[in-house]
């Protein structure tokens, strides 16, 4: 009987899934059994829209769709809490199966913390990630290192500290990432200070780290990370659609050098952006990045790309908040900031989503990865964890 903590070397039954799929095909055909079997009532995935660099969001209801999401993508900066949140209504009333990077299972598990997402109707897949791409930055590094045109890349894949990129004509060439990030390239900032690789608080965590020996290449890593993740690789194996093998020893061993190797260079890039990594006082945070904060544009792109805010009524535009938007006033500088912050100095994961969209350029990931660390050597409380609630702040409970 499978458990919590057991991993498997995992492939696929289905040929044309075994094809597709990037490493044996293991979580295509997991979740087309989802769905098949009725667990879920949909899957949320990604997928290329207009090119390798367009990632979008996909609901599946029909399993013979799952094969066309098969396959990983590195230029998508999507954060998969949000769409459950916002859009599928906390997955309240629908099943949902959703493949998850580490920062968005820790904001769905910061969110099912305030009963804003449903745990009992999400599984969460998890993908092993050493961080993603600006798909803009994207294309203009494989103009200027690759020496390629961007939409003759077909595919992409991160391998031993490498990104390889292949084109139509079945041409590959690879940078090393230390490389392309010592160049103002390569992954995003809070992806390159990020120490979660492996992201264990979803159901499974899946990736090619540590599969060796005959079936490398051809297999998916899975660790088995809960219950539920187990009672769903049992009821896959016991259906014939996943084949199981227990992970060589050395595999493991590898898994973990890997992941060991991704959190020193996590802390390479944290050197880099800070002297003292060991979280100054508040006070001297928000003081440093004044001048940042007077480029906002007001424009409330970071609040809008927050998958982590939880209010049904916004409190900057509550009735017991500042109410600037309703007013048609502009709060001064940095007033939004400082109120935003106060409000979700508990709940921020660093996906790094409002640093995405802001046109100010502020480094807002920067800042929160400072303010989180604080929180964490104060209260020692890491977000995205666990189960127990913020040590310092109070929440309504739902919608």
């Amino acid at each position: 009987m499978i458990k919590t903590n057991d991993m498997f070397y995992a492939k696929s039954s289905d040929t044309e899934i075994a094809e597709a799929g990037e490493y044996g095909g293991a979580v295509t055909t997991l979740l087309k059994f989802l769905l098949e079997e009725g667990i879920v009532d949909a899957v949320l995935a990604v997928d290329s829209s207009a090119d390798l660099y367009d990632v979008v969001p996909v609901l599946i209801e029909d399993p013979e769709d799952m094969v066309k999401v098969a396959g990983s993508l590195h230029f998508g900066t999507l954060n998969m809490a949000n769409i459950i949140n916002r859009y599928l209504d906390g997955a309240q009333d629908m099943k949902i199966a959703v493949t998850v990077k580490p920062c968005d299972a820790m904001t769905l598990v910061e969110l099912i913390k305030r009963e804003n997402v449903n745990q009992d109707n999400i599984i969460m897949v998890g993908l092993n990630c050493g961080g993603t791409i600006p798909p803009v930055k994207g294309r203009q590094m494989l103009e200027e290192f690759y020496e390629l045109d961007p939409d003759s890349a077909i595919k992409e894949k991160i391998a031993k500290g490498k990104l390889i990129v292949e084109t139509e004509d079945g041409t590959e060439k690879e940078v090393p990432i230390d490389e392309l990030e010592d160049e103002g390239f390569g992954r995003r900032g809070n992806c390159r200070r990020c120490e979660v690789n492996i992201p264990r608080m979803a159901d499974l965590a899946c990736g090619n780290w540590g599969v060796i020996g005959p079936m490398a290449g051809k297999a998916t890593f899975i660790e088995v990370c809960s219950p539920k993740g187990a009672e769903i690789l049992e009821k896959a194996k016991e259906a014939g659609v996943i084949e199981l093998e227990d992970p060589i020893p050395q595999g493991i061993e590898i898994r973990e050098k890997i992941d060991n190797a991704m959190v020193k260079l996590a802390d390479k890039w944290q050197n880099n952006d800070w002297e003292d990594k060991s979280g100054r006082e508040i006070f001297s945070v928000l003081t440093e990045y004044m001048d940042d904060f007077a480029r906002c544009l007001k424009c409330y792109g970071c609040r809008e790309s927050c998958p982590i805010c939880y209010c049904e009524n916004c409190t900057l535009e509550a009735d017991n908040g500042p109410d600037w938007l309703s007013k048609g006033e502009i709060p001064p500088s940095p007033m939004f900031h400082l109120e935003r912050m106060l409000h979700m100095v508990e709940s921020c994961t660093n996906c790094g989503q409002c640093e995405d969209v802001c046109p100010g350029d502020i480094p807002l990931a920067k800042i929160w990865h400072e303010v989180n660390t604080k929180i964490k050597i104060t209260f020692g409380y890491v977000k995205g964890t666990g189960e127990e609630k913020p040590p310092i702040a109070y929440f309504p409970m739902g919608k």
